[in-house]
């Protein structure tokens, strides 16, 4: 039998305990792979957030930094400023950054800091057991909105990128999903596209990925793909929000 594709570099061999038909583990694949195609492995630092994604240093095949809730981007704003030579990430939830980390990824983007943020979304607390978040769509059933989020008592969901792209710091900001095999291959570029613009130091640079959460969905991981796309989308549209060089 012959290998059809290795494990990246950057990706170590143990195995993710993310749900049957969670994406974060494509999502850390496709980081893992742009890291080792730029070849920035050794002088990359990651920040891990609280969450889903909480044992992230346990996969990423490179130096981690643990982040208490909602502080990834003030302790990535740290590590860059003292170790300016260092490729410097981010990896948060819709839950770790639009909700206790609102103010803090805010002001990294307003400040233009010189590092890159994944902020993966899946609409729910995923870690905690499917409470309602910021990006909770209208009418989603949550355990803390069993009738489904309403306007009047809730609020309407955060769209983060669209907020973040009103300042002028931002280099590139950009959304893009898993939901399908082509969109993979599309957010690989993008997620490409934040780490190179760190690497050319022209600022500040996040990507939304959309993401499943079959389990506190109620949804097969078929389903929830489904789901993402046709109750997602709509919500949160896909595109680059901000190019380099472009205010």
């Amino acid at each position: 039998m012959s290998l059809a594709l290795n494990l990246p570099e950057a990706l170590t061999d143990k195995a993710f305990h993310y749900c049957p038909g969670c994406t974060h583990g494509i999502v850390h694949r496709l980081v893992a792979e742009v890291i080792d195609e730029l070849g920035i492995r050794e002088n990359t630092v990651g920040i891990a957030s609280v969450g889903c994604s909480v044992l992230a240093y346990n996969y990423f095949n490179l130096d981690v930094v643990q982040a208490a809730h909602g502080r990834a981007p003030a302790v990535a704003t740290g590590v860059k400023r003292v170790l300016p030579e260092q490729v410097v990430f981010t990896y948060q939830g819709d839950g770790d950054l639009a909700s206790i980390g609102t103010a803090e990824i805010v002001h990294a983007a307003a400040r233009g800091e010189k590092i890159t943020v994944i902020f993966v979304n899946n609409s729910c607390y995923g870690m905690t057991g499917g409470q309602l978040a910021p990006t909770t769509l209208l009418g989603q059933k949550t355990t803390t909105s069993p009738l489904g989020r309403r306007e009047n008592i809730d609020g309407y969901p955060l769209n983060i990128i669209e907020m973040l792209a009103t300042l002028r710091a931002p280099a590139f900001l950009a959304r893009t999903s898993v939901h399908k095999p082509s969109m993979v291959v599309r957010a690989k570029k993008v997620i490409r596209k934040a780490f190179e613009t760190q690497i050319n130091n022209e600022g500040f640079a996040m990507v939304e990925i959309l993401s499943t959460c079959p389990v506190n969905w109620g949804l097969t991981p078929i389903q929830a793909l489904k789901w993402l796309e046709e109750k997602m989308i709509p919500i949160y549209p896909l595109g680059e929000f901000k190019l380099p060089g472009r205010s």
